[in-house]
């Protein structure tokens, strides 16, 4: 099994909401927003299973810490983003708001596709690279990656197959698609990569 450890720490801005059943077992679904240090905010989604939530007092502005893995969902629905990134909490605790926020994970895993590598119009280098991570019983996420400056160019110099380690944040990001004329907003998610290696 790859590495998929992510820890976040942050403010909910909605109380927990009931997202499906598997395995006779309720999973609620938090929406937790976490500051960049730019001042922007990611506004991103946590799965916990009904008894890590149970009695704990969750509502809008908890500051709440949490520690997981990284999943995907294929979205079928035709409704928002066709691949979804959620964390799977395995541990919960609150926090003081004063402290900082946290987004940081770390995966290991394989190359699937081809890196894209390509310059902004202002010339910045950015890089996409999609990464299988294994988990129990033969399954896997595919987890989009993307990179900029010297990483993007670590990660254009990788071939489909390579094993890397990757370290960064997961973020949200809004776009808009346009599609008969009709224009719609998006929110895509992501890891944004901080450190990029390529493993034996």
């Amino acid at each position: 099994m790859d590495d998929n450890i992510i820890k976040l720490a942050g403010v909910l801005t909605e109380r927990p909401v009931f997202s499906h059943e598997s395995h006779n077992l309720k999973f609620y679904r938090l929406l937790m927003a976490i500051n960049r240090l730019s001042g922007a905010a990611d506004t991103l989604r946590v799965q916990a299973a009904q008894p890590l939530i149970e009695g704990l007092e969750l509502t809008e502005g908890t500051y709440l810490c949490v520690s997981g893995h990284l999943r995907s969902f294929n979205n079928k629905s035709g409704i928002g983003s066709k691949l979804i990134l959620s964390v799977l909490a395995r541990d919960l605790a609150f926090g003081e708001a004063e402290i900082e926020h946290v987004n940081a994970l770390r995966i290991t895993g394989t190359l699937c596709k081809q890196p894209t590598y390509r310059k902004t119009p202002l010339g910045r280098e950015i890089c996409d690279l999609l990464i299988a991570v294994s988990r129990y019983h033969g399954r896997s996420d595919y987890l989009p990656c993307i990179a900029w400056g010297v990483h993007a160019r670590t990660g254009a110099e990788l071939n489909t197959g390579d094993r890397v380690a990757i370290k960064g944040r997961l973020q949200s990001r809004e776009y808009t698609k346009i599609d008969n004329g009709i224009e719609t907003v998006k929110t895509a998610f992501e890891i944004s990569a901080t450190d990029i290696e390529r493993l034996e």
